[in-house]
């Protein structure tokens, strides 16, 4: 392929390395900011006082990027690492000048959640931790300190979540018996929890935080409704007492409040793209403030706030740009850039995301997204189809760095969300039901032929990529429609239902069931899944396929992707197989994706020439 010369051809690694700066968090008294930045090409955390250039790094981890953080107490930061992508997350603390620094939970083959942060209680956090029993998770306070813990509430065996009140009492759990989740609620710790809710998995009542007397909660629920929206709860009754919010086209679940001022400040919704409406007048204003102080096409999502809600950290970004942190001060009414995040990139050069929609074949309306190269004339271009992973999540407009790639090498992308990607209600999700391969799969078909049908396409130069259930997308697209696509990367995905469903993560088997019933039951749905499989199909298969896979990945076995290229080679079709040992589900370590987007860039221009 030739790339047209209106293009500026940017290097590979620019899109694909760790940035500078980012995921910025301020200290709950509001004196120090931190950040993950590369050392030793892996993201460390370093903190700096506010109001100084002065930087100390706190951590020292070589083997792989820090997963997540968050401050602790005002002098203790926590952080989330695994081992070669294996999921098992450990929970470790340090103190922001980097001394005593511990494993909390040096434990083997166990992972960490992070329960409540208990930002009131300087000392402790409550984590879930299921080192009892792999399949499920109890409920653990830690000292951050000292590493002591204590059991705060065991789990009887099919509890798949917990909620604390404002006091960091817990108060409400969520039980399944893998199709069935009832609400449990209790008074306080010292009463038992009684049930006050039932529903099948289809229907959700997802609490989100009590009110503010600690007597009710908010929710997002679809019961009685195909949109989720947000409501308050009785927890007496499990009644909803009142609709605060929502919206006739999408589901929305996020809704925002000051922890200071004890109001709701904002509800949070995506459409094409993220949208907000406010409802506090002096959170609207900060806002629209801090909005203002930034030029260009941007959006800016509050990222995180002191304690005293006086000083707070922004977050703007574009789907040209990876965008900016700003650090906002009430009392001075001053914003101060404080990183740009992937700066060498210039946002000129990057290209457009644009929303589109188009009917399925059976009159369903699917949602998606294209990106065109920055040239002239969009006529007859090489596409790569991009399917995103889940498959019970769906893609929005935003920077996304696999896309502008692409496009800088002049692919048009195609973004889809098919039947059963979230956010569209509860029909949309159903539809999905047992469709893996079937309908799922001709939302994706449909998807290609009409960007043919825009005279976009070049129909003999499309690839189909994605990872993890896109992985699946990708297999089953050169198996079940071999006459769309010119070729494939397959990015950790499934290949055979059977043995994907047998080797799940342990703590995925309360949820079992649900699966049979969103996907196929292996012992009742045998023809149904053997359709459904690529690996068994493999004789239909005529196109170049291009293989990754991190061998620790506990979601997608290497199994997978092993007995997909074994079945291949049984054919005598060779096939290019990455495999890394020390990742998991999708390469986070910076060398290997190099290596990875290094391979795939030459085996599409190899392709689509």
């Amino acid at each position: 392929m030739t790339l047209n010369f209106e293009v500026k051809k940017i290097p590979l690694r620019d899109f694909f390395k760790n940035p500078d700066k980012i995921n910025y968090k301020i200290s709950l008294d509001g004196k120090y900011l931190s950040y993950l930045a590369p050392w030793e090409n892996r993201l460390n955390i370093f903190v700096q006082q506010i109001g100084s250039d002065v930087s100390t790094r706190v951590t020292s981890e070589k083997d792989r990027d820090i997963a997540g953080y968050f401050w602790g107490s005002n002098d203790r930061i926590l952080y989330l690492k695994d081992k070669n992508g294996d999921e098992n997350f450990h929970l470790y603390a340090v103190d922001k000048d980097g001394g005593n620094l511990i494993d909390l939970t040096p434990f083997d083959n166990v992972t960490t959640h992070i329960i409540d942060e208990l930002e009131e209680i300087e000392e402790e956090v409550l984590i879930g931790l299921n080192k009892r029993n792999p399949e499920i998770f109890d409920v653990y306070r830690l000292n951050i300190i000292t590493g002591k813990m204590d059991m705060a509430a065991e789990n009887p065996g099919n509890i798949s979540s917990w909620l604390t009140d404002h006091n960091g009492k817990i108060r409400i759990a969520i039980t399944t018996d893998g199709v069935n989740s009832s609400l449990l609620y209790r008074e306080d710790e010292e009463h038992p929890f009684k049930n006050i809710l039932t529903t099948s998995f289809k229907e959700t009542l997802s609490p989100l935080f009590f009110t503010f007397d600690n007597k009710n909660f908010y929710a997002a629920s679809n019961i009685n409704r195909d949109k989720s929206a947000i409501v308050k709860i009785d927890p007496q009754t499990g009644k909803e007492i009142e609709l605060i919010y929502e919206h006739s086209e999408v589901d929305v679940s996020d809704l925002d409040y000051s922890k200071k001022r004890k109001v709701l400040t904002a509800i949070g919704f995506i459409t094409w793209k993220r949208e907000l409406v406010y409802l506090d007048d002096e959170a609207k204003s900060i806002y629209e403030r801090i909005k203002k102080e930034i030029n260009g096409n941007f959006e800016i999502i509050i990222s995180d706030e002191n304690k005293d809600e006086d000083k707070f950290l922004v977050r703007s970004y574009s789907d040209r740009s990876l965008g900016s942190y700003y650090f906002y001060n009430k009392n001075t009414d001053e914003v101060l850039k404080l990183a740009d995040i992937g700066s060498w990139l210039k946002e000129k050069e990057l290209a457009y995301t644009k929303p589109i929609t188009y009917k399925s074949c059976d009159g369903l309306t699917i949602h998606g997204y294209l990106t065109l190269p920055n040239i002239s004339e969009h006529k007859n271009l090489p596409v790569v189809v991009n399917v995103h992973g889940g498959p019970w999540a769906r893609d929005i407009w935003g920077y996304d760095p696999e896309v502008q790639f692409l496009a800088n090498r002049g692919y048009a992308i195609l973004q889809i969300n098919f039947r059963g990607s979230t956010g569209y209600g509860k029909k949309f999700w159903e539809a999905s039901f047992k469709k893996w391969g079937k309908e799922m799969q001709s939302d994706i078909s449909d998807g290609v032929k009409w960007l043919i049908e825009q005279g976009i396409a070049d129909q003999k130069r499309i690839a189909i990529y994605g990872g993890s259930y896109g992985g699946y997308a990708t297999l089953a697209g050169l198996a079940f429609t071999p006459e769309l696509y010119a070729c494939g990367v397959d990015y950790v995905g499934v290949s055979n239902l059977f043995t994907f469903m047998k080797t799940i993560p342990p703590y995925w088997k309360p949820f079992l069931d649900m699966m049979y019933e969103m996907v196929g039951n292996p012992d009742k749905d045998i023809e149904l899944l053997k359709e459904a499989s690529p690996v068994f199909h493999v004789d239909k298969i005529k196109a170049p396929l291009f293989i990754a896979q991190g061998r620790m990945d506990p979601r997608v076995n290497v199994n997978e992707s092993d007995q997909m290229v074994e079945a291949l080679k049984n054919r005598g079709i060779e096939v290019p197989y990455m495999v890394k040992d020390n990742e998991g589900h999708g390469f986070r370590n910076e060398e290997n994706r190099f290596e990875f987007y290094e391979e795939m860039e030459k085996f599409l221009e190899r392709h689509l020439k």
